[in-house]
């Protein structure tokens, strides 16, 4: 079974099973009583189920673990499956952290100090499989190998980019529709990234991403409804975070690899540092985000979360383009790109409002 294969197999088995999981697992949240009460964040007006990103967790764990398994047994693969075993295992910590702060609550140093931890287990582990990282600033001739002092950077930016992110994807997890859409986004661009870079790896851990997102959708857009809670928003930011890192590290263009992360970074630093300049504290409850700020001027949860995943999906082919170009072709992609996030971010003064 050669690479591809494996990867598409494991598509279909997330897809399938992120379908098909709900059926167990949201019985036994409605036992649980795990409900998502409206508060000042909230962008919906009654209880609604939450939790159901466990089912998500499960059905990515299951395919990327069924990738593992195949990668290894390939011999043209064999570099390939510990890379992807440390998204999974990377993934998985992220995913049940949030379930933990799903069923009983974390206070915030421990769960920080959690966040940091899985931080930093994951490119302790990505470099410790795969040697020296030898990393791709520029599409094409772009490549650097780090000296170890450069690797303690390198070690210290992952710690900070992955546990930030996972905070990230959790205040964006607000609206029906903007958290799966996301999920396919970014997993259907880091397929797109390992297809064109000729990493197996990546084509399946984005697809696994994809597919046990997609999967979710039609659980969260139908009545009664249902919400990811923390264990799919910590394992959406998680996986993609780790994902990310994981492809840098294996030489995908640097703009290939935080394209699909672009659109989220800006909406949330640039909401905390408007608030902090306002006075307020970062961490209070807020429904001030550039996607929220749509949907109050009229539009539907969906269209709303549209609105982002189509800045998502425009700033992600951008980054794929960079693994074309050079170094003037890049600087060129990553102003197109910031032109991307500041139209986005001004779509609350730009669209019309709409009748209630």
């Amino acid at each position: 079974m050669n690479p591809m294969t494996i990867a598409l197999l494991a598509g279909g088995v997330s897809l399938a099973c992120s379908l098909l999981l709900p059926l167990v697992v949201r019985p036994l949240l409605v036992r649980l009583g795990i409900m998502d009460v409206p508060n000042e964040r909230s962008s919906h007006a009654r209880p609604v189920l939450r939790g159901l990103g466990l089912a998500v967790l499960i059905a990515m764990v299951i395919a990327g673990i069924t990738a593992v398994l195949l990668l290894r047994s390939e011999a043209s693969a064999s570099q390939a499956w510990p890379t992807l075993l440390v998204v999974v295992i990377g993934s998985l910590c992220a995913g049940l952290l949030g379930l933990t702060e799903d069923l009983r609550g974390l206070s915030v140093p421990v769960r920080s100090v959690l966040l940091l931890v899985i931080a930093l287990l994951v490119p302790v582990l990505l470099i410790a499989s795969n040697g020296e990282p030898v990393l791709n600033f520029v599409g094409t001739g772009g490549t650097a190998a780090l000296s170890i002092g450069g690797t303690i950077v390198l070690v210290v930016y992952a710690v900070l980019f992955i546990s930030s992110y996972i905070n990230v994807a959790n205040f964006m997890d607000g609206l029906n529709g903007i958290s799966g859409f996301h999920g396919v986004i970014a997993g259907l661009t880091f397929a797109a990234a390992g297809w064109l870079t000729g990493h197996a790896w990546l084509i399946a851990a984005g697809l696994i991403l994809a597919a046990g997102f997609a999967g979710f959708l039609p659980w969260n857009l139908t009545k009664p409804g249902a919400f990811l809670g923390d264990v799919g928003s910590y394992l959406l930011g998680g996986a993609t975070a780790i994902t990310s890192f994981a492809a840098l590290l294996a030489g995908v263009p640097l703009l290939a690899s935080i394209g699909p992360m672009v659109i989220y970074f800006g909406d949330v630093g640039v909401t905390l540092v408007k608030r902090m300049r306002a006075g307020h504290k970062w961490d209070e409850p807020h429904k001030e985000h550039t996607y929220q700020r749509i949907q109050q001027m009229g539009y539907t949860h969906v269209q709303a979360s549209a609105c982002t995943a189509g800045a998502t999906l425009l700033a992600s082919l951008l980054g794929l383009a960079s693994c074309f170009v050079g170094l003037l072709g890049t600087l060129t992609l990553l102003v197109a790109g910031l032109v991307v996030l500041g139209v986005y971010l001004a779509l609350p003064k730009l669209l019309p409002l709409r009748a209630a």
